[in-house]
Parts: C-alpha cells; sequence; structure tokens
C-alpha cells in the first residue's frame, strides 16, 4: 500500500490518494484537489468521504464527473454537501452510497471500513484500509475536531473519545489536517479531552 497526501486549500485539508492492490481510493478531496488527484492516479474506483465539511468535500463532483467513480459519504453528513452555512459557494456533490454507521465494503478483497464517530459532525467517520486509519477531523496529532460548529455536539465527541480509547489494535493515523499519529498515541489524550469538553 502507498499513500499520497497533499494539503489543500486556505485551510490546508490533507487529501489523500491510497494505492493498493492496483486500486486507487481518493480521501477528502477538498478546494482545488482535482488536477493533483487526477495526475497521482492510475486506477481510481472511488471517492471516500470522512466527514461533510466544505473543505474535505469541494472537489468531490468534479471529480464524480471527470473519472466517473462512485462516491461514498457518512449518510448523517449527506445533507452538508450540498448546503454549507459558512461557505455558500460549495459545489454541491451527491453521494452515490450513503455509508450507514461502522459500515465495512470489500473492493475486489480490499476491506474499507468506516467507523462512526460523531461529534465534530453528526456523521464524522474514520475510515480504515489495511494498517492506516484516516481520521478526518476526529482525531488529530494531540488533538481533537473542533465541537463549535453547527451540527456539531460536545456531548457525541465525549462518547465517540470513550470509544474511540477502547480500540484494542493500533494503525497509523492519517488525519484531516497536519502529520500522523498513531491510535495508542492518541489514546494516551482521550480522558483529558473528554474531561475537558
Amino acid at each position: 500500500m502507498k499513500i499520497k497526501v497533499q494539503p489543500m486549500g486556505d485551510y490546508q485539508t490533507n487529501c489523500y490518494i491510497v494505492h493498493i492492490n492496483d486500486m486507487d481510493f481518493i480521501i477528502d478531496p477538498g478546494m482545488g484537489a482535482t488536477e493533483w488527484v487526477i495526475q497521482n492516479v492510475s486506477n481510481p474506483v472511488a471517492i471516500l468521504n470522512t466527514h461533510g465539511h466544505f473543505d474535505h468535500v469541494w472537489s468531490n463532483a468534479e471529480l464524480q464527473k471527470r473519472l466517473k467513480i462512485p462516491l461514498y459519504t457518512p449518510k448523517e453528513d449527506v445533507m452538508l454537501l450540498s448546503d454549507s452555512s459558512w461557505m455558500p459557494s460549495l459545489p454541491p456533490s451527491r453521494a452515490d452510497v450513503e455509508v450507514q454507521a461502522n459500515q465495512e465494503f470489500d473492493f475486489n478483497g480490499v476491506k474499507v471500513k468506516f467507523t462512526h464517530f460523531p461529534g465534530h459532525t453528526p456523521g464524522c467517520s474514520t475510515i480504515e484500509i489495511s494498517d492506516a486509519m484516516f481520521s478526518g477531523d476526529f482525531i488529530f496529532e494531540r488533538s481533537i475536531g473542533r465541537t463549535d460548529f453547527p451540527y456539531s455536539s460536545p456531548v457525541q465527541m465525549k462518547e465517540s473519545l470513550a470509544k474511540f480509547k477502547k480500540i484494542p489494535y493500533d494503525k497509523t493515523i492519517y488525519p484531516g489536517h497536519g502529520g500522523t499519529t498513531t491510535i495508542k498515541q492518541e489514546q494516551l489524550y482521550s480522558d483529558y479531552w473528554m474531561a475537558n469538553l
């Protein structure tokens, strides 16, 4: 498995391309991601959203059209794909697959697992492929996603952090902003964030 990353737009939102078994998965194509993605894929099969915030989904529709591949978005965040209260110029997109909470998909033997961790947004999810976890804006290196946005919930974030703390294995975390970390490393801070939400 090879992972390419490029921070996109004013918010430096990480767009990822995961190349595994001769397939390319595009995760969170933000503002201005289209050309970089097209230049770096050979066999794209799906666009995957960790959540619906504009800086993670901006190039969804353009890539769907140009690559003719399906878009997978957590069901609870589908409404954000066409309605961004603070970014009305968001190009609307439509999910081909509305991902249910904790749903897993099989792409010719490659397992793609969505795990629901609401709080930052109602549908906020991590995406696991092999030994990598793409955490969107749920978990960052020594930080967590904000819970003061429309549709955010500090209560749900606490519940999600408690769930995250119980994950029994370790993987590298590739967050929506900033550098990589690991599950075990960020579990050390779960109690601190739960106490301060």
